[in-house]
């Protein structure tokens, strides 16, 4: 199996436009507490849907009880619902809850019909997924015949978003070759139905069994596995859960090892259970002896937004220019990323707090600006945290209560006694977002984030690279519509000698544009300013901040689509620029960069994974160009290529994820993360979204013995705006991590190869067989691997777990490319036998200079078929056309008699031949 695996140091970062989502649920006596599900503030408003969705997870409590061997069940669950409904009596404000950290999010379809139930997953197998996606039709039942009872469909759903199960059907291979005979993709393989095919010609339709491929043996395009209604088989709910005998998961017994699909690709061929029993729920739990009780509701409605700011203004401020770069963060804050009609407060603190401004509501200009002028400009005195937040609860407290209020606790100092007031902390409901300022700041203050949910940020004193705005500017509400969110399309910055320029474009796509703001910072002198707009007009009318060092300039209305080109002048300081907008259209979903941080700790060596996330509305953003930007706390950056190709740390192609690992450790301490993402000629959105993580569509049922046809999933519209090409930029900051255990230099060598996930093989020539797969590198995907080594077996488990003593394969001519570039590889393969029917598996291991070895990789098979050999046909000889008396005198009988007696001819003409 190789001698070091790549999983077992892999900690997650989900990097995606900087907000840290987090769950809230927790398992407590067998029962799931804490699940969040929220409706979409763009769902119409319906009082049957909160009813809809508390009888899924009434009907799915029991269902998986049992499939679970009686461990598990539904306990308390949250449902957000939209501002914009009606208040109720019954309806609650929220605490931690909101949609960044939501479990389950019920939205409108992104295409008329298409209400497919799916879970994203970006992480590996075992691995928790992001979230779980319904739809208002798919909770109103009307799909029970594609997908059955929404109860079933949510465990099935459960099982990807908590164990990190894959599905066991596969809707782009549905045959595939076993010991010579055909099988549909299926778990467990006695599942029984037909092969048919619908055909379908000038409105009407008609079932037809399916012709075989003369290529590949296998069945033709189009043909459909139909399950029979009726079943006596239990399993397996990742599979079919709509089949009514389906209750189980599969297990090691009974699991289809070879069926060709994400389970037994992600998994290494492990059953749904065995992957499920390896989990920390299973391992903390034990079978209940008595019958669970029903799941509880809490209705909770989406109310106005509360923060307050609470900002170190401690005599360690005053070093590295930190109070004024403060000032300008906070201005971005407050005059940009806020939103309407929120309600924000600011305390200061040193050794004491001071309120600086009560809870004050945004209206207009004229309160921003107030609050603008409330910023701290002078810093000493000592550095008391928990005073700070103590201080801000009570400004919350004087208007509403703190259940569900933001704070934004910005400091850089040390303070040994920030853990007198995590209890208060926790029981104040309040959510606290921290941003970390230079190398000192408190080792707790993160602490204070990860138990509320909070975004965590670091900025370093480095401020070329805009860290603090960016902190900043990634605040934007939780809750709030993605209308009203603040969109940061850029952040650059520069050190400029002797006058020189700081030249570059800004992209304005269709989908912002609205209150779009340039901000421009400086260290010492104004530089000069030149902006202008797609049709080259030059804008004037910044504002000037001299106090602050900072100039911005509010676009009027909505800013021209197209490039905004900028220069600016200066000598011997650091220039920053930064632009932010809002969505154009209530209606179009503007491009965005969603985020998560999965872990934000690790020791080394530990390979850190970057995502950046990329959709318009719920449709992936491809072919776009991200790049990630690490910076540690020695002010040392890293540049990261992000890809969505669907091997290394990407776990599937096309799906708007775009993902690498990162190694380049080079000091313990805070780590930032940023993101550029570019849309080019080549990028587009696609709303035809690949294979997803979820429950199966059933093209039909068979019933008393025929075949009962499902709707067809609805088409995709190719002239629908959205799957169009895209140009647009984003900036995003992905938040921070802290890292341990990192040696002095020179670091050693302690990663291996990447795994190899996307390993294919076909047969030319009914002698060769055809290797293809993204290659890994040196240090997981990045560098160049030493070698390969390529091995097969006639067995599937042989290969998988007796690697070392199957066949190899000559490799000695192949040279690894560097890292996520395509290797092809041939080869005949030697001492084994290889004939007509035979099921061959193969697998590949990379291997670096340090003779680290990466986990084995996917097992590919091929299965070679020769088609039998068809005679040649022997033409009959040709019948001479009949005579015809055309002059008969008795009309039509004489012809009559002729054709019948021709017709006799060509009868027995055929019979002889």
């Amino acid at each position: 199996m190789g001698s070091f695996k790549c999983s077992v140091f892999i900690l997650v970062l989900h990097l995606l436009e900087g907000t840290v989502s987090k769950s809230l649920i927790q398992l407590n006596n067998n029962g799931y507490e804490g699940i969040v599900i929220a409706i979409d503030p763009n769902v119409p408003e319906d009082e049957t849907l909160i009813q809809q969705i508390k009888d899924m997870v009434t009907q799915a409590s029991p269902y998986l009880f049992e499939a679970t061997e009686r461990r598990f069940y539904f306990k308390k669950v949250a449902i957000l619902i939209p501002e914009k409904w009606k208040t109720k009596p019954e309806y609650v404000r929220p605490k931690l809850e909101t949609y960044k950290n939501a479990d389950v999010l019920v939205a409108e379809p992104t295409a008329p019909g298409n209400d497919e139930p799916y879970t994203e997953q970006m992480g590996n197998c075992g691995e928790k997924g992001e979230r779980i996606h319904f739809t208002p039709d798919f909770l109103a039942g009307k799909k029970l015949a594609q997908y059955g009872p929404q109860g079933r469909v949510f465990v099935h759903e459960w099982a990807h978003l908590r164990w990190g199960v894959y599905d066991e059907y596969n809707n782009n291979q549905k045959f595939y070759f076993s010991n010579g005979k055909r099988q549909a993709v299926r778990c467990s393989a006695d599942i029984t139905g037909k092969n048919v095919i619908k055909k379908c010609q000038g409105g009407s339709c008609v079932t037809k069994s399916c012709k075989l491929d003369k290529v590949t043996g296998l069945y033709e395009e189009g043909c459909e596995f139909i399950p029979h209604g009726l079943q006596t088989v239990k399993a397996s709910i990742m599979f079919a859960q709509s089949i009514d005998s389906v209750v189980e998961f599969c297990t090691e017994k009974n699991h289809n090892k070879e069926a060709p699909n994400l389970q037994n690709q992600k998994c290494n061929l492990r059953s749904t259970w065995e992957v499920i029993s390896d989990s920390e729920d299973f391992k903390k739990t034990t079978p209940m002896t008595t019958q669970p009780p029903t799941p509880t509701f809490s209705l909770l409605q989406i109310g106005q937004r509360i923060v307050c700011l609470v900002l170190d203004k401690s005599g360690s401020m005053a070093n590295g220019d930190r109070l004024n770069r403060l000032n300008q963060a906070g201005k971005l804050f407050l005059l940009q990323t806020v939103e309407q009609g929120s309600w924000v407060g600011m305390v200061t603190f040193d050794s004491v707090a001071h309120v600086q401004s009560e809870l004050i509501q945004i209206n207009s200009d004229v309160e921003r600006n107030a609050l603008t002028r409330s910023l701290p400009t002078v810093a000493a005195g000592g550095t008391s945290i928990c005073s700070g937040l103590r201080s801000a609860f009570a400004v919350i407290r004087k208007k509403y209560s703190t259940d569900g209020s933001e704070i934004v606790l910005l400091t850089d100092g040390e303070d040994n006694t920030i853990s007198s007031c995590f209890n208060e902390v926790k029981q104040s409901g309040a959510i606290i977002h921290t941003v970390a300022l230079g190398p000192s700041a408190a080792r707790e203050l993160e602490e204070l984030s990860k138990m509320t949910g909070g975004l965590q940020t670091y900025a370093s004193d480095q401020a070329q690279n805009n860290g603090l705005i960016d902190a900043f500017g990634a605040l934007s509400s939780g809750n709030g519509a993605d209308s009203q969110r603040s969109i940061q399309l850029e952040s650059k910055g520069l050190t400029l000698q002797n006058n020189q320029w700081m030249n570059g474009t800004v992209l304005v796509d269709s989908t912002v544009g609205k209150d779009t703001l340039f901000l421009i910072t400086w260290t010492k002198q104004p530089p000069k300013i030149l902006l202008w707009d797609p049709s080259k007009k030059k804008q004037d009318g910044f504002v000037v901040d001299a106090n602050t060092k900072m100039a911005y300039l509010q676009i009027p209305g909505t800013a021209k689509v197209g490039i905004w080109s900028y220069s600016l002048q200066a000598s011997s300081q650091t220039l920053t620029l930064t632009v932010t907008s809002r969505p154009s259209s209530a209606t179009v979903p503007p491009i965005t960069v969603t985020s998560k941080i999965n872990k934000n700790t690790g020791k080394f060596p530990s390979a850190m994974t970057v995502y950046a996330k990329i959709h318009q509305g719920a449709s992936p953003i491809l072919r776009a160009t991200v790049t990630a930007i690490i910076e540690s706390v020695n002010g040392k950056t890293v540049t990261l290529e992000l890809l969505d190709n669907g091997a290394g740390a990407d776990a599937t192609k096309d799906d708007g994820v775009y993902s690498r690992y990162f190694t380049a450790y080079n000091a313990n301490g805070r780590y930032s993360v940023k993101v550029w993402a570019l849309g080019g000629i080549n990028a587009a959105s696609q709303r035809l979204i690949p294979q997803q993580n979820g429950a199966m569509y059933i093209p039909g049922w068979i019933e008393n013995g025929e075949v009962n046809w499902n709707p067809p999933r609805p088409e995709i519209n190719k002239d629908d705006p959205q799957s169009k090409q895209v140009c647009f930029s984003r900036t995003s900051s992905g938040g921070s991590f802290v890292a341990s255990g990192v040696p002095q230099a020179p670091i050693p060598d302690l990663f291996p190869p990447c795994q190899i996930t996307d390993l294919k093989a076909k047969i030319h020539g009914y002698k060769f067989i055809n290797l293809t797969w993204t290659a890994p590198g040196d240090d997981y995907d990045h560098g160049r691997a030493h070698k390969y080594i390529i091995r097969i077996s006639a067995n599937i488990l042989d290969l998988r777990d007796k690697f070392n003593d199957s066949i190899q394969v000559n490799t000695s001519d192949l040279i690894p490319k560097e890292a996520n570039s395509e290797e092809v590889f041939v080869f005949t393969p030697e001492n084994i036998t290889f004939e007509n029917g035979t099921d061959l598996f193969i697998a590949v291991q990379a291997v670096d200079k340090a003779n680290l070895k990466s986990e084995i990789s996917n097992i590919a098979r091929v299965s070679l078929f020769i088609p039998p050999e068809i005679p040649p046909e022997i033409p009959s000889p040709s019948l001479p056309c009949p005579e015809i008396n055309v002059n008969s005198t008795i009309p039509g009988l004489h012809i009559l008699k002729i054709m019948w007696k021709w017709l006799g001819e060509l009868q027995l003409s055929v019979a002889l031949g």
